[in-house]
């Protein structure tokens, strides 16, 4: 063995695989165990560190549960620790309670915490500077350049800047307002996101029937606003940090929709997915820490929740869990500045909201509705509102390309609805008649009669009024040429919208609803069979010798001239769908 070298024990703790990152275990132990005790305790050692700087996983448990019972008012005990994390299934991360049961027996005086605490604090400082020092190095050893390597020295400056400004008692003195830099605020003219459905730091939820296309309607959204592109009309920003956690969607389905949307590799933007994160329930202290850790790695300035029922875990229908929710999760947020969406499913009785308590609805800024009106039209409308800020309403219109059974790429999107396609979806207006008798498959240059007994046929009810602004619109068109429906491809840039230039196609499209979303309407019903046409009457050509007085299309009796002047073809006897009258049976 005299050729091998040998290496002294001193050198080779420091290659780093037998050496541990600096920290405390006595006064992590220590501080552990008095907290359990001690709600004073516990609050003085808030003041000087956070769960982020304990070491130990098991007692970083231990204070994310105590956390949560102090701020529920909650009575303490190692007893009662060790009942919540059971509830929470944890307890092999305290090794079956027993290292709850021998912090809890081996405590200290509650003054002596603050000490602990700042021994801690000191520790944690070691560590991440150590931490620091060795992204600095892998960054060296993959070539990183000189402004690589300063702009994570300012994200280091940065990020302990902003532990020192909210440790010790300044993390309270930060809520008092500064008078004269607050009347000197014009919050009138904030800024409002794009898509113009919230502003920064708000919180706002969107509710929808399970098929509604929520998540559709948001992820493009979020998808453009961390992209830097245009939604719904509005102007595009510049890129915005979004951080989108999802416990409702396969990840099939997700990468299905991003590409549908435009998305891609190198196409993301500043958008981070969670999907299905391993976090804690919002409704608790730990769930909230949790989400808070992901809003700091991230830098989100918009948090997404998609479906928010999955992420708690008191009754749905109880008043406390979104309060617990609201404090351990969505304050927080509000506190950093942070914009939140909550998606959410509606209740039974659609007029009533959002399914739950009421409770949901007390401290959010915005409610959004979402209801799908068929073929794809979409309206989404505002029902809570804490600021009046923005509009109150948008009519949607959700496009979408097919290849066969897959999405086309680029060819999804939610666009505003044009004056005239509104009118069209307006049940009982003139374009919304025409569009009626479009789908029966009459011609053009169908008269009155032909038209009423058509829609009649149909069950579509309409006056005569009506009746004759369609006709005369629908004669109208063989001189102005008839319109399109749908383009034959998407153009680069449609109003108001920036694509990115992924929506262009020779292939004539399909308009579907996109995945996952029900309420198409069938297919188009057959026209109803039309009146024969006869000499002299009707839509045929009239015979030189014909009578003046019109005839009946069913008997071919003279009809009273008034009747026949208020757009009636047959006798009030005669039945058009039988072609029986008076002087015939049925």
């Amino acid at each position: 063995m005299d050729n091998v070298r040998h290496i002294p024990h001193q050198q080779a703790d420091q290659d780093g695989l037998n050496r541990t990152s600096p920290h405390d275990i006595e006064a992590e132990e220590y501080v552990g165990g008095v907290i359990m005790h001690d709600r004073d305790a516990y609050l003085e050692c808030a003041r000087i560190i956070t769960r982020d700087d304990i070491y130990q996983p098991g007692i970083r448990l231990i204070w994310d549960v105590v956390g949560g019972l102090v701020a529920e008012n909650k009575q303490l005990h190692p007893v009662i620790v060790r009942a919540e994390i059971e509830k929470l299934k944890r307890l092999r991360e305290v090794d079956q309670g027993n290292l709850i049961l021998r912090l809890g027996a081996q405590t200290i005086p509650g003054v002596m915490a603050p000490a602990f605490a700042e021994r801690i604090a000191e520790q944690a400082q070691l560590r991440r500077r150590d931490e620091y020092a060795n992204r600095l190095k892998l960054a060296i050893a993959g070539g990183a350049t000189v402004d690589e390597l300063d702009k994570l020295d300012a994200d280091f400056r940065q990020y302990e800047e902003r532990r020192t400004s909210s440790s010790g008692s300044s993390h309270l003195a930060a809520s008092y307002v500064d008078w004269d830099p607050f009347f000197a605020t014009d919050f009138g003219s904030i800024q409002l996101l794009p898509g113009q459905l919230l502003a920064p730091g708000q919180q706002i939820t969107v509710v929808g029937d399970g098929k509604a296309g929520k998540s559709l309607l948001v992820q493009e959204w979020l998808w453009r606003m961390a992209t830097g592109q245009t939604f719904l009309g509005d102007r595009p920003q510049h890129p915005i940090a979004v951080l989108y956690v999802d416990a409702e969607n396969g990840q099939q389905d997700i990468q299905e929709r991003f590409l549908s949307y435009g998305g891609g590799p190198g196409r993301m933007g500043l958008l981070t997915y969670a999907s299905f994160p391993p976090i804690r329930p919002l409704d608790t202290a730990g769930g909230g820490a949790d989400l808070m850790a992901m809003v700091s790695d991230t830098e989100a300035q918009v948090v997404c929740l998609d479906t928010v029922s999955r992420f708690i875990s008191g009754p749905e229908n109880d008043a406390d869990t979104w309060l617990s929710l609201y404090r351990h999760t969505l304050l927080p947020l509000k506190r950093a500045g942070i914009a939140s969406v909550r998606l959410d499913h509606m209740g039974k009785d659609g007029e009533r909201g959002a399914r739950g308590s009421s409770a949901k609805t007390q401290d959010v800024d915005h409610v959004w509705e979402l209801r799908a009106q068929g073929g794809g039209n979409l309206l989404l409308k505002r029902t809570h509102t804490r600021t009046g800020i923005g509009p109150d309403q948008f009519v949607i219109v959700r496009q979408a390309q097919r290849d066969g059974t897959r999405y086309r790429p680029g060819g999804t999107r939610h666009i505003l609805m044009e004056w005239e396609q509104m009118q069209e979806a307006m049940e009982g207006t003139v374009p919304w008649l025409v569009a009626q008798i479009d789908r029966l498959g009459l011609p053009n240059d169908a008269g009155n009669p032909r038209t009423i007994s058509a829609l009649a046929s149909a069950g579509i009810k309409a006056g005569k009024e009506k009746i004759a602004a369609a006709v005369r619109e629908r004669k109208n068109r063989d001189n102005l040429g008839s319109r399109e429906t749908f383009p034959e491809t998407f153009p680069d840039d449609l109003p108001g919208e920036r694509s990115p230039g992924t929506f262009k196609g020779s292939e004539k499209p399909q308009v579907r609803h996109s995945p996952e979303t029900s309420g198409e309407p069938q297919e188009t019903p057959p026209s109803p069979p039309s009146p024969p046409l006869r000499e002299g009457k009707g839509e045929g050509r009239p015979d030189a010798d014909a009578p003046q007085t019109p005839l009946c299309s069913i008997c071919d009796k003279p009809m009273n001239a008034d009747w026949a002047n208020r757009g009636y073809d047959t006798h009030i006897g005669c039945d058009p769908t039988t072609g029986s009258h008076p002087n015939t049976a049925a």
